[in-house]
C-alpha cells in the first residue's frame, strides 16, 4: 500500500510499470538497458480515489491522461530502473496530493466605502490636472 494522504491509500496492484530504453547520455548503457519507466494508473476505475479527487486529478493531469482515463507518467532521470520507478511513484503521489486539496471557495466582495471615495478623489484630482493643461478660453464675442 502506498500512503498518499491520511485518507487515501493506493494498492500497488493498481500501478502498471513498463520499462523502456531511455534517451540521452549514458553511452552503451542507454543502448543496452531499459531503465526508463512508464507508470500507468487507471484513474477512472480506481477504487482508492474518491470521486472529487478523481475529477480534480483528471483536470490536473492534462496531456498525461488518456481518453480512457489512464494516467501515464514517464520517468528517465536516473540510470537505474529502481530509481526511475521510485521517481515515477513519487510524482504520482504528488499529483494525487495536489488533487486531494479542496480549492478554496471564492466569496465575492464589494469595494469598501473608503476605497470608493479614494478612487473618486483620485479621478477628480487627475481631471483637475488635465484641465489645468488646457489653454485659457478667450472671452471674445
Amino acid at each position: 500500500m502506498i500512503d498518499v494522504t491520511d485518507r487515501i491509500q493506493i494498492h500497488e496492484d493498481e500501478l502498471a510499470f513498463e520499462y523502456v530504453r531511455a534517451s540521452g547520455p549514458g553511452g552503451q548503457n542507454v543502448n543496452k538497458v531499459s531503465t526508463a519507466v512508464r507508470l500507468r494508473f487507471d484513474v477512472q476505475n480506481s477504487p482508492s480515489l474518491p470521486f472529487d479527487v478523481r475529477e480534480r486529478l483528471t483536470r490536473l493531469a492534462g496531456k498525461r491522461m488518456s481518453n480512457e482515463g489512464i494516467l501515464m507518467i514517464h520517468a528517465q532521470k536516473f540510470r537505474t530502473q529502481e530509481s526511475n520507478r521510485k521517481e515515477a511513484v513519487e510524482r504520482l503521489v504528488d499529483l494525487i496530493r495536489k488533487a486531494s486539496e479542496r480549492p478554496e471557495i471564492r466569496r465575492p466582495t464589494r469595494p469598501t466605502t473608503g476605497s470608493k471615495l479614494r478612487r473618486l478623489d483620485a479621478k477628480r484630482r487627475r481631471g483637475e490636472t488635465k484641465a489645468g493643461r488646457k489653454a485659457p478660453e478667450t472671452g471674445g464675442d
